[in-house]
This record gives C-alpha cells, structure tokens and sequence, in this order.
C-alpha cells in the first residue's frame, strides 16, 4: 500500500468513464449548475488493521458520485482522498493541508475518533463545513459541537445504547464488557451502561490494535458471565472473533458486538462468526428502495457486501447532494448551505432520517445477527432497537 504522502494516496481520481455504470433509474437527476468544480477533501483510515472500514467509506462515497455523473447537487466536484493512517498527528497534518493548499469547501470521512478528536475544532473553526460520516465522540455532540460539523452516523454514546438495550431486551444479567482503550471505546463503555438494566461483572480496556486476546480470553470465562459484549472494530474485531471461537466460546457463551462483526470484518471471518449477535445502525437487508439499490450497485462495483462505514458514508454524499441542490451550488452562502443540510432532504439508506439540534442524527438501530449465507456468512437484520434512555448530548449542545 502506498504511503500517506504518495500523489496517489492523495488525490482521488473520479471515473467519468464508469459513472454511466452506476446510474440507477430510481435516482432522480439533479439539476447542473455551471461553474468550477467544488473540492471536497475526504479524511479516513485507509491502511493497517482499520483500513477496511475507511476504504468502505471512501468507496461508498465514490459510488455516490459517479452514480450523479462526477457531480453532487449538479455541480462537478473533485474528492481528493488523505489516509490517517489512525494517527490523529498524521490526521491533523492531512487536514491542515486539505485547508490551507487545496482550499476545500468540506470535508467528508472520518473513521476513528482519537483522529476525529484532533481535527474537529481546527476544521470547524476555519468555517469549512466538515459532513462526518462513521466517528462520533461524545464531546462533539454535546459542549462541543459546531454550526459547521453535520454527522450522517451517530454519537459514540448512541451506539452502545443501543447495544445495551438489546442486551438487557435479550434478558442477559450477568455481563463481561471489553473495548479498546481510546475516545470511542471509552464512550462505548458508557452508552451500555446507560442501557443495560443488569449486572456487569467486569470491564477490561485492551490496547488499540492488540492481535493477541488469549489472556483476556482465558479471563473472562473464568468470570463466568451469562454473556459477552465487546467493542473491537476494524482487525481488531478479526482477531477477537476468532480467538473467542478458536476458545470454543462462540455459540457456547454468547458473544454480542457493537462495530466488531460487521460488512467489513465479516469478508475475514466468514462462518466463524456465524451465532454472533450484533446491535447496528445497518444492515445491507433493511428493506427500503434507497437501500436496494444501494446494496445492488456497491456489490456490482466493488464486488462485496457494503458496511455500515459504506452506508453512512453514502448518505453523506447524497446529504451533501442534497443540500448543493437547494443552493443552486452556491456554497458561499454558508448560512443557506447549513440550512440546506440541516433539513437533511434526501433518502437515508437507513431509512427515516432527521437532525437533532446538535446536527447529529435521529436515525434507527437494529438487532443484526451473523447467519449462514451464501459466502459462508451474512448479517441479517432481525428486528428494530428502541433505546429508553439517551444522554442526549443536543440538550448540552448550545446550537438551537
């Protein structure tokens, strides 16, 4: 993989030639505004054990894209593409540059939040309007948030909300809790609690890419839990699942996941996951027309399952599709283009899709589970989450 600094790793090239390729009936043309292209920097984790889940991101957008013939909102746009490499230091320089020497008009992606901790304030505070798209750390949706930043995926807290309602819905009251130990796995650990509703027998924080969980493995069914919930995403979650089943734990005691089994961890695992049960924002058989075809484009071009990282990524380029529209691509007028974005007039993958005050969304959960398919395993969307309790962060956000 080329490095960070190569032109290729920085500039995204946009496939005029394919984009006849990707175009869905079902999608309505949106109208052409003569003027230069828009620039839209792209920031993700596009290399080591999380790279996958940028490179859904990127892709999911890219799809976007050239499904509308290079253009968003009927304007020509150019992506150019930076990779974190899951360094916030590295994230910083990648935004830095994106701002001062491409001088570009947003800033999309975002996969990991110790990077989105270290590029929010500079991005917003530059007055660039910065459309989020899978990181979500509390601090932003609540005290911090910003006019400038619009999330398509949800806070940290939200996600394992969600996780611990499903838990505490599957009547499990024992709990053994393990997550990484940065932003997002700290706030993961949060959000359960605020939903689970049973005991939790003990919570272990693991270092950020650890490959060897053996210990911890062994400690845990020591503890003798009535379940398992972690929060392990990208090749993290990899080499957990596979320890856990290799432990012969998986399908013996129940292992329930958030961001760890999941579209881009899955092609990995296969059946070994199969008996998992995950709390997720999306599943590629959410059944809605937007989704369909979706689901139906992404495999033809990239030929995989698209991940939740893929779908909110698409939404974010199809909110920012959106919002150019109702601006006739005069994104100068940055009160008009935040009003545009915020009345978020487009159809989510995800279904029913609206802003809360902190510009973060209000948009559902699911239980997913990991079944036998067709490649060996598939996820499957079961039944809706309703969260009881939220921290709701957009009552601490100052933002009306």
């Amino acid at each position: 993989m080329k490095s960070a600094t190569s032109p290729a790793r920085r500039r995204s090239v946009l496939y005029h030639s394919l984009a006849a390729a990707f175009l869905c009936g079902s999608l309505a043309a949106a109208p052409s505004f003569a003027q230069d292209p828009i620039k839209i920097g792209f920031i993700g984790t596009l290399s080591g054990p999380g790279g996958a889940l940028g490179q859904d991101q990127y892709d999911a957008f890219m799809l976007a894209v050239e499904q509308k013939g290079g253009k968003l909102g009927g304007v020509p746009v150019t992506v150019i593409r930076e990779d974190d490499q899951l360094k916030p230091d590295i994230g910083v320089q990648a935004a830095t540059k994106l701002l001062k020497s491409d001088n570009v008009a947003i800033v999309t992606g975002v996969t990991f939040s110790n990077v989105m901790m270290a590029i929010h304030k500079p991005i917003t505070d530059a007055e660039v309007f910065f459309i989020g798209s899978n990181a979500g750390p509390a601090p932003i949706a609540g005290k911090a948030c910003s006019p400038f930043f619009f999330s398509t995926s949800w806070d940290n807290d939200q996600l394992h909300e969600a996780g611990g309602q499903l838990t505490s819905d599957l009547g499990y009251k024992n709990l053994y809790v393990m997550a990484a130990n940065y932003q997002a796995g700290r706030d993961a650990v949060s959000g359960f609690k605020r939903d689970y509703t049973g005991k939790i027998v003990d919570e272990v924080y693991t270092q950020v890419n650890q490959p060897d969980y053996s210990a911890e493995i062994a400690q845990l069914q020591a503890a003798s839990p009535d379940a398992v919930y972690v929060f392990y995403p990208g090749g993290m979650g990899v080499n957990f699942v596979k320890q856990y089943r290799q432990a012969g734990l998986l399908g013996k005691l129940p292992l329930i996941s958030v961001s760890t089994i999941d579209g881009s961890t899955l092609p990995a695992l296969k059946s070994l996951a199969v008996g998992a049960i995950t709390s997720a924002p999306y599943a590629p058989n959410i059944d809605n027309p937007q989704n369909k075809q979706f689901v139906e484009a992404f495999v033809k071009a990239y030929k995989r399952q698209p991940s939740m990282y893929a779908a909110q990524s698409y939404d974010a380029a199809n909110l920012i599709d959106s919002a150019l529209s109702k601006v006739k691509g005069k994104i100068t007028d940055k009160e008009a283009f935040r009003a545009a974005l915020k009345a978020a007039d487009f159809q989510s993958v995800r279904g029913p899709f609206k802003f809360e005050s902190n510009q973060f969304p209000d948009a559902g959960f699911y239980r997913v589970d990991v079944v036998e398919g067709a490649d060996g395993a598939e996820l499957k969307a079961i039944s809706p989450i309703t969260i009881k309790t939220r921290a709701n962060f957009a009552a601490q956000c100052p933002m009306k």
